[in-house]
């Protein structure tokens, strides 16, 4: 069967080599915080709906409006006092709004509280003495971030006009319970959902983003595994990191194929690929699957020293199988073996005179 064309097991055969080891790089890089969320910037102080507010109001005498006990303030002339109102709490409606004595309604979701401040005091403006007022968030359920998974402790964190990134987020959810190359983490925002592996984020500070309100920062475990048959060092599963391995370091991981069986033209990787790797016309020859995968086979030749290039950039997939055939010269001692176990006994009983 030639490179590129689909057996008769509906499956498509194709040689690793530089190029195929390069286009498969480009299709499996994965997309990162910064390119798809983008790095962002401090949340701030931002008030949402069911944010509690703490509203005082300050009146230059004579107050006109709000007659609670004076506040002496060193600042205003002799004899001089400010009126201040503080207001009973305020929870933001389900609508964004709060409702403030002599003022109306006021929008407040997606607002500061400074400008809060400021639309309540031109709600005022003739109504009350020369007013001032200052707007407090008490409560801020609103603005936080959920971090869950394989952390020490799930939180819900509470953003502050610092602006807390998302290695904030698992530091104060107490760090991770895997090891750093073995987790990867997903950011879910909105209807967005993007995840990288944990140490890839540490080594990119771009991928450190801010977060925003309602994010969910998952950490999980990603156990990747390839299959190994055949006539390779071991057969077994093995299990690699979050961060990925490429052949090279797969064949490493396996005690690489045994001198005294294997074929080093044969040894073949099974997957379910994405058509976009292959020609569409051999693509569409084969079978998909539900999921609109093709099956394909990739030929490695260990025999061509171009090969071991190849296969420092051909990056391995989870739940690969790997299968290393046996050399001829392998078939024909198993062959010998087979018919020197069948013989050799009848040997021996002619020998002892039977």
């Amino acid at each position: 069967m030639k490179t590129g064309q689909a057996n008769a097991y509906g499956a498509v055969l194709l040689d690793v080599d530089e190029r195929i080891a390069t286009k498969l790089g480009d299709a499996e890089r994965p997309a990162s915080f910064a390119d798809l969320l983008g790095e962002g910037q401090p949340y701030g102080t931002m008030i949402g709906a069911g944010d509690t507010l703490q509203i005082t109001i300050y009146e230059a005498p004579p107050a006109v409006l709000f007659g609670a006990g004076a506040l002496d303030t060193g600042g205003l002339a002799a004899g001089a006092s400010q009126r201040a109102s503080a207001l009973p709490a305020l929870q933001v409606s389900s609508a964004g709004t709060i409702d403030v004595p002599f003022a109306g309604t006021i929008r407040a979701a997606g607002r500061t509280p400074e400008e809060v401040s400021r639309a309540i005091i031109g709600r005022l403006a003739g109504k009350a003495h020369s007013p001032q007022v200052i707007v407090n968030i008490a409560e801020n359920p609103t603005s936080a971030v959920t971090v869950v998974g394989e952390v020490t402790k799930s939180t819900r964190m509470p953003l502050t006009p610092k602006g807390e990134r998302l290695l904030d987020a698992l530091a104060a959810s107490g760090g991770t319970r895997e090891a750093v190359d073995k987790v990867s983490v997903q950011i879910t925002r909105g209807s967005s959902v993007v995840g990288m592996p944990l140490e890839s984020v540490i080594r990119d500070p771009r991928q450190n983003v801010f977060l925003r309100p309602g994010d969910v920062v998952t950490a999980y475990f990603q156990s990747q595994s390839f299959t190994v048959l055949g006539a390779a060092g071991k057969n077994e599963e093995v299990k690699f990191e979050a961060q990925g391995i490429t052949l090279a370091q797969a064949l490493g991981r396996i005690g690489g194929i045994r001198d005294d069986r294997a074929n080093p033209h044969g040894v073949f990787i099974f997957r379910f690929e994405d058509p976009a790797v292959v020609d569409q016309a051999k693509a569409a020859s084969v079978r998909r699957t539900p999921e609109g995968k093709i099956p394909v086979i990739y030929r490695i030749d260990l025999r061509d020293p171009v090969t071991f290039f190849a296969a420092q950039h051909f990056i391995m997939r989870d739940h690969d199988v790997v299968f290393v055939t046996s050399a001829p010269s392998a078939d024909l001692q198993k062959f010998v073996n087979i018919i020197g176990a069948a013989v050799y006994p009848l040997v021996t009983v002619k020998a002892a005179g039977f």
